[in-house]
């Protein structure tokens, strides 16, 4: 077997596998590379010594059975037995729903995981989302501070346990999607600074040290995060990944790293013939993200579209705090804003950040799809004092209509796990820093976060605490019980009647029209065959109907009247979708 470790500045590397000891050799083709060959099994740990130093886990290594900072294992990802073929399934048509490996169900493992899965697939839902994957300290944590890019983390069941869930879940005709971290690493068991140039001072990111992508020696900086992206796509059988931040790669080079990975995948895409997708997290609103590299974008395939989730999470809420002001001026007037030209900041003046930001959308040609649009995200609950849901403040009938804006709206829908039956169980920022003093420095850091916010500090659940993670552990005896169910079957039938009435792709943003009652509370969104109706206020409300003859195909409450005089009768709360062809 070949060994291999990428270390410029070493003057000399010791291979350590098992009780042996074998001296690696430069590579004379390859500067700062080092190799050796020794035999060695599936299962045998090994590491690095690089200049006599202590051992050092491979960074390339697919598995670290006991962790960060710990020996890698050598494993072979190839001999999986696959049990299910797996065509892929693209983009354009998806339902994503994101998931924690760790919360997901209370045991938090791939395989616990797994069993859930038909309940996923009797919804509708045809890709799942996994949050990130990778090694990170201890045993519970969000995974944004993983340290190993190319690994899996044991406690949900390592590399194997990945691969028997992507196995189960293509016997069931769900894809899945994986959540990755290229714009930092964790800073407990890191062992990149160690090794090469992986980092720079001359960017920060609010999470520590960037990556250098732009500096000397980022060539093999970016390979190293290419290539462990297409490694989880090719040797996982994935059908994509989200791209977490991408607003901290900081990253000056004509060519940016973006539009090269974006370019890496789409090559693989034809390699394995199979669909393959990138979707961006991006606070910049830069249209250039998902814009082809042909015309000198970044080539991603799609975005998260953050300003819909504020648009509509405030017309829903009244909350005004914080990035919410804005939008909360006239909810109703952001929300149709949003429906019609994706973003709400497209060069406009923001008041939170104090200057204008963002660029307009093409609405006559950019594909709407490539938005992902949702009312909750493990971000936007995640981050809030109490980790509370909109299932939390929220009665089931404006529930129903946030669900029929997102799964009926333009935008590739996305919903956050337990969402689609009102979910009540909070979901907190949770930790299990080994060391001390990372774990008060992660305390005292939220605690300043919310109280710019304006929760105050008892009100606060402490990370490293394990009941903050087990509170956030989805209750799954609940949707069975009877308002749960409904909210449950309500989702199913939008996303039938996504499926059924909308083209899959190809739509563009100037396709969607909207029209509001600011005071009234009621929004009419006609996304051609489909018309959405809803009343989020709190008294009846006429709205009017495009021309044309309107069928009812899923309305939120029995007491809904039929459309009549080209208008619809709302009792309040109310969600009506109509088949307008």
């Amino acid at each position: 077997m070949r060994f291999e470790l990428w270390a410029p500045d070493a003057r000399e590397v010791t291979l350590l596998l098992g009780d042996e000891r074998r001296p690696m050799a430069a590579d004379r083709e390859r500067p700062g590379w080092w190799t050796a060959e020794a035999p060695a099994r599936p299962g045998d740990r090994y590491a690095f010594a690089p200049d006599g130093g202590p051992p050092l886990p491979d960074p390339r290594a697919r598995r670290l059975p006991e962790g960060p900072a710990r020996p890698g294992a050598v494993t072979d990802l190839a001999a999986h037995p696959w049990r299910h073929p797996w065509p892929g399934r693209g983009l354009p048509g998806a339902v994503l729903y994101e998931l924690h490996i760790g919360t997901f169900t209370p045991e938090g493992t791939f395989e616990a995981a797994a069993r859930r899965l038909p309940h996923l697939a009797a919804l509708g839902i045809s890709h799942v989302q996994l949050m990130p994957v990778c090694p990170f300290p201890g045993r519970h944590g969000w995974g944004y501070d993983g340290v190993a890019p190319w690994a899996v983390h044991e406690p949900y069941g390592g590399p194997e346990g990945l691969l028997r869930f992507v196995d189960e879940a293509h016997g069931h005709g769900l894809g899945v999607v994986l959540d990755v971290v290229h714009n930092h690493l964790g800073p407990w068991g890191n062992p990149l600074p160690a090794l090469g140039p992986y980092f720079t001072d001359r960017y920060r990111t609010p999470w520590g040290s960037a990556v250098n992508l732009d500096g000397p020696g980022s060539d093999e900086v970016r390979a190293y995060f290419t290539g462990s992206a297409l490694a989880f796509l090719r040797d996982y059988r994935l059908d994509g990944l989200r791209l977490d931040a991408v607003h901290a790669l900081a990253d000056t080079r004509a060519r940016h790293f973006l539009a090269e990975l974006s370019e890496a995948v789409d090559a693989l895409a034809k390699e394995v013939d199979r669909p393959l997708f990138l979707i961006a997290e991006s606070d910049r609103n830069d249209p250039r993200t998902t814009a082809p590299r042909e015309t000198f974008g970044l080539g991603v395939h799609a975005q998260w579209n953050d300003d819909f989730h504020h648009a509509l999470h405030t017309a829903l809420t009244g909350e005004s705090q914080g990035y919410y002001a804005d939008f909360a001026r006239a909810p109703m007037a952001a929300l149709a804003r949003t429906l019609t030209r994706g973003f709400f900041h497209d060069g406009g003046w923001s008041s939170f950040r104090g200057r204008h930001h963002g660029a307009p959308l093409d609405r006559a040609e950019f594909p709407a799809h490539r938005l992902i649009g949702y009312a909750q995200t493990h971000d936007q609950i995640g981050n809030r004092a109490q980790g509370d849901r909109l299932a939390a403040g929220l009665d089931e009938p404006l529930l129903a209509c946030a669900a029929a804006l997102v799964l009926c709206g333009p935008f590739t829908p996305m919903l956050f796990m337990g969402e689609e039956w009102g979910a009540t169980t909070p979901w907190l920022y949770f930790t299990d820093h080994p060391d001390p003093e990372l774990a008060e420095a992660v305390r005292r850091g939220r605690r300043r976060e919310f109280a710019a916010h304006g929760w105050a500090e008892p009100d606060i659940p402490d990370p490293q605490d394990p009941a903050t993670r087990d509170r956030s552990c989805l209750d799954w005896p609940e949707p069975e019980r009877l308002a749960a169910a409904r909210l449950w079957q309500w989702h199913r039938r939008l996303i039938e009647v996504r499926r059924a009435h909308l083209p899959a792709a190809g739509r563009p943003l100037a396709a969607a029209a909207v029209e509001y009652d600011e005071a009234a509370r009621w929004l009419v969104l006609r996304n051609p065959p489909l018309t959405v109706a809803v009343n989020l206020g709190d008294a009846p409300a006429g709205v009017p109907l495009p021309p044309g003859r309107h069928t009812p195909v899923a309305v939120s409450r029995e007491d809904c009247p039929p459309p009549a005089g080209g208008g619809l009768r709302l009792p309040p709360g109310t969600a009506a979708v109509l088949l307008t062809p």
